[in-house]
């Protein structure tokens, strides 16, 4: 789809229309009713938090992308996440370079390119909220945003990457977007050396979210997915928290459904008790990887910091 395919919406509203607080745009009155409602959600959401959203390839945007991302991973002077010239070249090709703001304060952002099939899916790459906004459901909104601009280009699935062990992320993305966990990667990137992932191994989860998909469609329109009470309540601790804080695996795993456990802080763990922390790695990737190489499927995550996993039952 080219943007001559797409009809505006007035920037500024109307004395008929509340002001619009993205740059998205509505396809004409016989277009999908999916891109309606992925523009509508995004437009509503961005209004909660007060804040605007839009796509970015000015380079003074791009640069202060770069800024924003070195404040929040404090990179070692040797691995920056971005680079104001990467961003250029994959804004100017056509990739996802989204930010918010708060005013004229950019409080978030987030990159993410084209993958094959090159016209379905995109590879949402990183995205971070600026610590003076947290709490203002940025990450929320940025998110809301990249649906909508993907699906008015025909894309129907953005994948990303995120560390399983750090449980707010794994609420907000399995809970909150409800994006699908597909496979455990090992030590994906390498040494990052950075000020959120330290030393440790950079293990990630890579998740699916389809965007046309009734669940992220209400999820974008702020219901949470969460897992079936009954679900729950027959659940089986695989990881579980000892008093002191180290993991604890049980075996054998043979439960219909499972949880496994993560710190509640691994971040603070990180630079607080490094070798306890790498022992969550371990153990989260022996349990959590082994599970999904088997075949289990995430299900949700719960308020305790439990991924809720379902076995695959054998005929």
């Amino acid at each position: 789809m080219t943007p001559a395919d797409i009809t505006a919406t007035p920037a500024g509203g109307s004395a008929h229309g509340p002001v619009a607080m993205t740059d998205l745009r509505h396809r004409p009155p016989s277009g999908p009713s999916d891109i309606d409602e992925a523009v509508d959600s995004a437009e509503a959401a961005a209004r909660a938090s007060g804040t605007h959203v839009r796509s970015l390839e000015a380079l003074a945007d791009l640069a202060a992308v770069q800024r924003l991302y070195e404040r929040i991973w404090r990179p070692d002077g040797q691995n920056a996440p971005v680079t104001t010239e990467l961003l250029r070249a994959m804004a100017k090709a056509g990739n996802y370079v989204g930010g918010a703001f708060a005013g004229e304060e950019l409080v978030g952002a987030c990159v993410g390119f084209f993958g094959a099939p090159a016209s379905e899916a995109l590879h949402s790459h990183i995205a971070g909220v600026s610590a003076a906004a947290r709490g203002r459901n940025v990450g929320f909104v940025i998110k809301a945003h990249q649906r909508a601009w993907a699906l008015l280009r025909g894309v129907r699935e953005i994948s990303w990457t995120f560390d399983p062990l750090v449980a707010r992320n794994a609420y907000f993305n399995i809970a909150k977007l409800a994006a699908e966990p597909v496979e455990y990667l090992t030590n994906f990137y390498g040494p990052m050396n950075d000020g959120i992932n330290g030393a440790d191994d950079s293990d990630r989860l890579l998740i699916s979210w389809p965007l046309n998909s009734p669940d992220v469609a209400a999820a974008c329109r702020g219901t949470h997915r969460t897992a079936e009470p009954a679900a729950l309540r027959a659940a089986v601790p695989a990881l579980a928290r000892s008093a002191s804080g180290a993991p604890v695996a049980a075996t054998p795993r043979t439960a219909p459904t499972l949880l496994v456990a993560v710190p509640a802080d691994i971040e603070a763990m990180r630079a607080a008790d490094p070798r306890l922390a790498a022992s969550w790695r371990g153990a989260v990737r022996d349990v959590l990887g082994g599970l999904l190489a088997e075949g289990a499927r995430v299900r949700g995550f719960d308020r305790a910091g439990n991924y809720v996993v379902e076995r695959e039952e054998k005929p």
